[in-house]
């Protein structure tokens, strides 16, 4: 049986995750605050989550598996946040996702000498704060949270079945 604590608690971070991802989208496009490539891979844990989280209530099958899935994603997320946060703050150096452009596809010289010119945003380079807080540092507390609430889901899961 769905026990309606969990599921109101699965309910909670779908919307989390809608809001994180709809925010990060409207800094960007309404804002026009460019993200670096660190903050582009930070939004995928928040769509694999909403993803999840739908097959969770849709299917009602396998929940508990599913639940150690969103929390192995907000892991991951976690785990980015900090390496991103990490490279704010000078502890890391710029790894090569920092400056990675996409060429994989078939490109004429003056696409690539205008891709050349754009300017690239450095993961070290904090282009956006909410009272003084990095977007990336917002993401480590947030992705934290998130664990553990799934976790707390995930030991109810185990104990009910």
């Amino acid at each position: 049986m769905f026990d309606l604590k969990k599921e109101l608690y699965l309910k909670i971070v779908l919307i989390i995750s809608f809001i994180a991802l709809i925010f990060a989208y409207f800094v960007e496009y309404i804002l026009g605050y460019q993200p670096c490539n660190l903050c582009i891979v930070e939004r995928i844990p928040y769509g694999i989550s909403i993803i999840l989280i739908s097959i969770i209530f849709i299917v009602k099958k396998n929940q508990n598996f599913l639940t150690l899935l969103l929390i192995l994603t907000f892991v991951f997320s976690f785990i980015i946040s900090i390496y991103h946060y990490g490279i704010e703050q000078g502890f890391f150096e710029e790894s090569t996702v920092c400056n990675a452009r996409n060429f994989t596809e078939n490109i004429t010289k003056e696409d690539l000498l205008k891709e050349l010119s754009k300017k690239a945003i450095s993961c070290k380079d904090v282009t956006f704060r909410i009272f003084g807080f990095s977007l990336t540092s917002i993401n480590v507390v947030l992705s934290l949270l998130l664990i553990i609430t799934l976790i707390k889901i995930y030991i109810k899961y185990e104990k009910n079945e």
